[in-house]
């Protein structure tokens, strides 16, 4: 997080003073960093070079326009799993000769759609939505580059949640049926098996999932290209896990150290699908105390984001630090220890679910009414997954470039909750 620092006691984001985006903006407030957006994918542009990779930033981490339009002009292309996000890639300048379309769900006019913006390849997760893109092809009188994306039954061990890559997720095929459903393209002109595809979940924390699955990719390609397949790409998806608490991730040097090898063995193309890894770190959700108060022998902190905002902790258990803007004591190196001049408290939000809150028992400065929250780590599974709930606003973003600040997306307004609702 060093584009977020504390200077004389006053959290900045890059050259820009945390507390006074607050002032001219309100709260709550996401704080998105250009420099750590860049920084995370130069990572991996560098890490995985000998592989020609091709990046496509998953649109699911964040799909803001402003954030979009950053990795596009970094040399990003994009992971979709929707229209909408086919849609929001496209008016943010992507070539979609690049982009890669994921997800089990694919209707036909999703395919239609990616089929005539000339995407990279469908990553394709079932028998049934072969058959889907292949009909949909052959209507249009094109060829359908298509990967298919296996299970290859390996445990990353993440989130109960966020794991994909074992046998009973609704996600991928069993590696079984590879040979079965290839034989299936061979027979279909409107159909081109150009990779493979395995991703695993995410956040994953070590490197061996990743390696287990490169090995066995090695042996499915081969095979393959025994059976007449041109298997020119090796898609293994992203999932590269983030520092939330300190230092706990792998760099992705460390990822590239056991992916790299087995693309140069295949004489494949590598395709990632980072998300987390470069957005996670590149946002704080900046929040302001409106009450505390003494319950049931607990302290709460009741600020003005709520679970509408940041869903994670109340979905995932998730775990973000969370320090003032402008603090008595600066932050620890271990958010969850007991910290000398701080109190317990819980840190929740106004909506009405008790699940609504971002730390319980956390070690906090003595906090009043109008002080602000600096909520880490943030950018990755934050907007993307907000909502409306209680009828709350969602909140602006700002995007921070050195000195400069830009409104990515306006604050929502009263208005904007009924304006579908209205009759016109």
């Amino acid at each position: 997080m060093q584009t977020f620092h504390y200077l004389n006691s006053e959290l900045y984001c890059e050259d820009v003073p945390v507390s006074r985006l607050a002032a001219d903006f309100g709260t709550p407030l996401w704080v998105y960093s250009k420099r750590a957006l860049l920084t995370q994918l130069e990572q991996i542009q560098e890490a995985f070079a000998a592989a020609n990779p091709i990046i496509c930033y998953s649109v699911k981490a964040n799909g803001n326009l402003g954030v979009l339009r950053v990795m596009q002009q970094a040399g990003s292309s994009f992971d979709v799993v929707s229209g909408g996000e086919l849609y929001r890639v496209k008016q943010a300048g992507a070539d979609t000769t690049k982009v890669v379309f994921a997800g089990v769900g694919k209707t036909d006019d999703e395919i239609r759609f990616a089929l005539e913006s000339k995407i990279l390849m469908f990553d394709v997760e079932s028998e049934a939505e072969l058959d889907a893109i292949g009909h949909c092809a052959a209507e249009m009188g094109v060829v359908a580059p298509v990967a298919l994306r296996l299970n290859p039954d390996i445990d990353a061990k993440t989130h109960a949640k966020t794991t994909t890559g074992k046998k009973g997720n609704k996600f991928g095929m069993d590696s079984e049926r590879v040979h079965e459903l290839a034989n299936k393209v061979l027979k279909n002109p409107n159909l081109d098996l150009c990779g493979i595809h395995m991703h695993l979940g995410s956040p994953i924390l070590t490197t061996e999932p990743y390696e287990l699955s490169a090995k066995k990719a090695v042996g499915i390609v081969a095979d393959l290209r025994t059976q007449g397949h041109q298997i020119r790409y090796l898609n293994l998806g992203g999932g590269f896990g983030i520092n939330y608490r300190g230092n706990e991730a792998p760099l992705a040097k460390d990822f590239a150290a056991v992916i790299v090898p087995a693309c140069k063995e295949m004489n494949c193309q590598l395709v990632l699908e980072p998300g987390r890894f470069i957005a996670g770190n590149s946002a704080i959700l900046v929040s302001q105390v409106v009450f505390t108060k003494m319950e049931g022998g607990k302290k709460f902190v009741i600020q003005d984001a709520g679970m509408n905002d940041l869903v994670r902790p109340a979905m995932y258990d998730s775990f973000h630090r969370v320090w003032p803007v402008k603090p008595a004591v600066l932050p620890p190196e271990d958010f969850e220890a007991e910290i000398p001049g701080c109190e317990p408290v819980d840190v929740v939000g106004p909506v009405c679910e008790s699940s609504d809150y971002f730390a319980k028992g956390r070690f906090l400065p003595p906090m009043v009414r109008g002080d602000l929250l600096a909520i880490f780590s943030a950018g990755a599974y934050g907007t993307s997954m907000s909502s409306n709930y209680n009828a709350r606003p969602r909140a602006v973003e700002l995007m921070v470039d050195g000195g400069a600040v830009e409104v990515v997306r306006r604050r929502e307004t009263y208005a904007d909750l009924v304006a579908h609702e209205l009759p016109e």
